[in-house]
This record gives C-alpha cells, structure tokens and sequence, in this order.
C-alpha cells in the first residue's frame, strides 16, 4: 500500500511539471555612464506603475559605466537582466561573443529597440571665449577639446564618427585629409576619460579644455544644473544620429525568472509616461505627442546616421573600431 501511495505522489509530481521559480524581488539595469540620474527617475516612476499594476513590489538595481566597458562586464559574468546602452556594437557583441542574447534583438521593440536619441554637441564657457561653432573650430591651434576615449566609451565613438562626418564632407571625402584632421582633432585632447561622465567631470570641476563634447542630454542637463551664466550649448550644423538601444538579456531573465518583469520595464521607456521622462532630460523621443510638448528645448540639426555614413554598424566596427582599425591607427599617430 506504501508503494501504491509514493508511485503516485511521484507520477503526480511528473505530471505537474517543473515548480516555477518565484518571481525576483529585484533586476539588474546595466547601462552607460552618463545615464545615472535618468534611470533613477525612470525606476521610481516604473517601481511605482509595477507596484500599482501587480500588487508586487520590484527594485531596480543600476550600474553605470562606459558602454563598452559594461558590455565587457556581462560577457566576463556580470548578470544583467537588462541593457541600456548607447550604441548598437556593445549590444550586438552579447551574442557575437557570449550568445546571451539573439541575433534579432533589434526587431523586439520599436525604432530598432531605441526608445530615444541623441546627437553629439558642445558645451561651451559662457561667452564662448573660442567662438566655437562648428567641428572645423576644434583644431584650431588655441583650442583643447573634451571627450572619452573612443577605446572604452560609445558616447567618444558617437563623436569619432560625427567629426569623420564632417571632415568627409568638409575635405570632399579626400581620405588623406580627413585622417589628418582625425589625428589633429585627438592631438587637441588633453586628457581621455574612460567613459563620458568623466569627461564632464574633467570639463566642469576641473576645468580642463575649452570645449566638450558629450551628447546633447548631457550638455544640455550639465547647463541646467551648473546654470546658463557658467555654460553655453553649441549645437553644430552637422552631427550624428546617436541612437541609444535596450534589450533583456535572455539567458539571464530566463535563468532568474525575470523576464516578464524585465520586458515590463523596457515596454515602460517607450510609453507616453517614459518618453516624458526621457525628454524632460534632454533626451530626443519618438513619442509625437511628447516631441511637440518639448519641441523648443531641441535646436534643427542635419543628423547623419550610421547606416548611410558608414554602411552600418558591422561595416564600421569592422574597418573603425577593430583592432588594427583606422581609430587604433589614428589614436597611434596621434
């Protein structure tokens, strides 16, 4: 009779299934240094529209550092539910190299999943001693300059690649000049940062350089916070469309459990509640409704993109950023 009973409870429990884990309590965002103070107000607006939603309490935990150096971060055992990156190649490469993620991830959300972007633009010393306008005015010989290292940083990538936008136009896509003028640009950086906070840090608190570039959310919010009587934003003629990518991390959502939670949070950044929080910091959105209430706080600028400018991101990876790549070649010369 004993064994009746335990070959039944054993085939009931066969039957049932595998026991799902509990939902977590908390999830890891890993995103890009300057992102700090957005994603705070991101988590509290999401923590709170979960909690009303769900009945359930989540924390959202953050880590914020240079792009590239968080997507390193993750493929050597960092366990990220989600990203929140500033550019496509620190995404893709968690599944060129660590398969955490699937080779369509950019068809999962709208706008090749980037909720917002930016662009690459300067911030100036009030009064704009240099009269600095236009990318062409960063090799002038009185002239230093600030940003990341483009080894370490995707905001210093945005930048590399909007000034060999412009030297390309400028130069008539002569290849001899717009190297040189690439390597003069670098000759005029005192000091790289790793990541893009830095940079400000070193602009503002330090007061190193004449100029930094840094996307236009934080230029516009370092003005903001440090006051229009201390700095002026230059917006040049010509830059960069600087997108800024989301995905869950699948093999660690499906590991911890975490993915309705985790898809919860990124579907928040592009509903109307999320694009104001973005715009509201100087992030440019999708949203209509949101880019008309803030239409006046964003300058015109011609964007570029990537995919026109360089063939792509793999394209430009490839013959840029690799190692051995045309930055290495200049950043060597430099």
């Amino acid at each position: 009779m004993k064994k009746i009973i335990l070959y039944a409870a054993v085939a009931l429990a066969l039957g049932a299934g595998p026991v799902r884990a509990e939902e977590p309590k908390e999830i890891l965002n890993v995103s890009y240094d300057i992102g700090r103070e957005l994603y705070e107000q991101i988590d509290k607006a999401f923590t709170a529209a979960w909690k009303e939603k769900t009945g359930n309490d989540i924390t959202v935990n953050q880590s914020h550092a240079g792009s590239s150096k968080q997507a390193r971060s993750i493929l050597e055992g960092l366990e990220a539910d989600v990203v929140t990156f500033n550019q496509v190649t620190d995404v893709q490469v968690l599944h060129d190299r660590g398969d955490l993620i699937p080779a369509d991830w950019q068809s999962r959300l709208p706008n090749n999943s980037s909720p917002y972007y930016s662009l690459p633009a300067f911030l100036v010393r009030a009064g704009n001693p240099k009269n600095i306008k236009n990318w062409g005015d960063l090799v002038r010989d009185d002239v230093q300059v600030i940003f990341p290292n483009p080894k370490t940083s995707g905001n210093a990538r945005y930048t590399y690649l909007a000034a060999t936008a412009y030297a390309r136009e400028a130069f008539d896509n002569d290849d001899a000049k717009v190297r040189e003028f690439i390597t003069k640009l670098f000759q005029h950086v005192p000091v790289f940062d790793t990541g893009g906070r830095g940079a400000t840090t070193t602009f503002t608190e330090r007061g190193i350089g004449d100029v930094l570039i840094t996307f236009e959310a934080e230029v516009l919010g370092t003005q903001k916070q440090l006051g229009k009587d201390q700095y002026e934003v230059v917006v040049p003629p010509i830059s960069l469309l600087s997108e800024f990518p989301v995905t869950v991390v699948d093999k660690v959502v499906d590991k911890r459990g975490s993915r309705a939670v985790s898809e919860a949070y990124l579907n928040y950044l592009y509903s109307p509640e999320g694009q104001d929080i973005l715009a509201q910091n100087f992030n440019r959105v999708h949203d209509e409704t949101i880019k008309a209430k803030y239409k006046d706080q964003f300058p015109e600028v011609r964007l570029v993109t990537v995919e026109d400018e360089f063939g792509g991101w793999k394209k430009a990876t490839e013959e840029h950023f690799a190692e051995g790549g045309i930055l290495d070649q200049l950043f060597t010369a430099r």
